[in-house]
């Protein structure tokens, strides 16, 4: 009797982890980018660029009249204190950098960043140690691109991880960032969760509560099978076109259309929209999806053969992620379909809060865009 009482509360404890998943998706995932550029005269200049929203949650006087929302004047204004947070949590061997420009703006595809640009009298060779602690206090999830351009054009590729132990930063692994990627890819995740939810169940039109659970695993795995192929194949597909310049959708549009396919996805799980097209619309948002990884290989700008190399290990690192993901959650979610509280509290419930949370981020995206 015990475990069955248990079981029927795992739903519940179902809910509160999605609950509490959802407070945490506000975040987007972090990554700065760096550009060490060999001069053909000796020295090297640098250029660090830093999301704003990072900087606003390592700096909180920076919203100087705390409206939840940065603008140039006040950028403009505490640029000194940006620069004095930034400089010291690079650390070069035998660099001593120095600024070089004022206030900074670039629009990007995930929002706005500071450009900051410095210069030293030294040479960055590719395997020169360094020490990379930006947003190691509050963002653990954070990840520093590094692109060293030598005098003859060679590009050499590094991950910087605050975490990593002292002046250790690693050649660029685009395995393991594709998984990184995708793990802290809260709002790709969300739409997966949205899309695999209904997969344990099947609909029951006309009767109460309108879904009944699956008689035998196989007929939960046909779908998500399905649902994980159609996601994987298009956003490949946008992924590498984006990645490679091909195609280009703007920033204040790729961000906020990912929301809205989460709401979308979520609303179909509690009013019937796709029907038999469910597929279909699958794969057209998981285009979508592809524009939004696509800005860590589109950033580095590697040598054609590189690229293709690195996009592979990077899709890779992406699908294994994923499946990860879809191997932990749907034996949790087949063991529960039949509890009485999988529809209201797992199904609708989880559905409502994902709506909620795509709400959210349609707003911030669109404000930010």
């Amino acid at each position: 009797m015990r475990s069955l009482e248990r079981l029927r509360a795992l739903p519940g404890l179902l809910l509160l982890w999605l609950a509490l998943a959802g407070s945490a998706l506000a975040h987007q995932s972090s990554d700065a980018y760096l550009v060490f550029q060999a001069s053909p005269q000796g020295g090297t200049e640098l250029r660090w660029d830093v999301a704003l929203r990072d900087l606003d949650a390592a700096l909180p006087a920076l919203d100087a009249d705390g409206d939840r929302r940065l603008t140039w004047g006040e950028v403009r204004q505490a640029w000194p204190a940006i620069t004095a947070h930034v400089l010291p949590r690079l650390q070069v061997a035998g660099c001593d950098w120095q600024p070089v420009a004022g206030p900074l703006l670039e629009r990007r595809a995930d929002g706005a960043y500071a450009v900051l640009q410095f210069t030293a009298p030294c040479s960055v060779a590719a395997e020169a140690p360094m020490s990379y602690t930006l947003l190691a206090e509050v963002d653990p999830t954070h990840r520093g691109i590094a692109k060293l351009v030598a005098a003859d054009g060679r590009t050499t590729p590094r991950l910087l991880d605050p975490t990593a132990a002292p002046h250790q930063a690693a050649p660029a692994s685009f395995l393991a960032e594709g998984v990184h990627h995708i793990v802290t890819g809260y709002d790709h995740l969300l739409f997966l969760l949205c899309l695999i939810l209904p997969a344990v169940l099947r609909r029951t039109p006309g009767q109460a509560p309108g879904w009944a659970p699956v008689a035998h695993w196989r007929e939960a795995a046909l779908p998500v099978v399905g649902v994980v192929t159609l996601f994987t194949l298009a956003h490949s597909i946008t992924l590498a076109l984006a990645a490679l310049g091909l195609v280009s959708l703007p920033g204040w549009f790729v961000e906020p259309a990912i929301a809205v396919t989460i709401a979308i996805a979520a609303i179909d799980n509690l009013r019937p929209l796709f029907g038999r097209r469910r597929g279909l619309v699958t794969f057209v948002f998981g285009l979508v999806h592809g524009f939004g990884f696509a800005g860590v290989l589109g950033e580095l700008d590697l040598p054609a053969a590189e690229f293709g190399w690195a996009l592979l290990r990077f899709n890779l690192g992406l699908e294994l992620g994923q499946l990860a993901i879809v191997a932990a959650v749907v034996p949790l979610l087949y063991l529960l379909r039949r509890a009485a509280l999988y529809v209201p509290a797992v199904l609708r419930g989880g559905s409502a809060a994902a709506i909620g949370v795509a709400a959210w981020w349609l707003v911030q995206r669109t404000a930010l865009a």
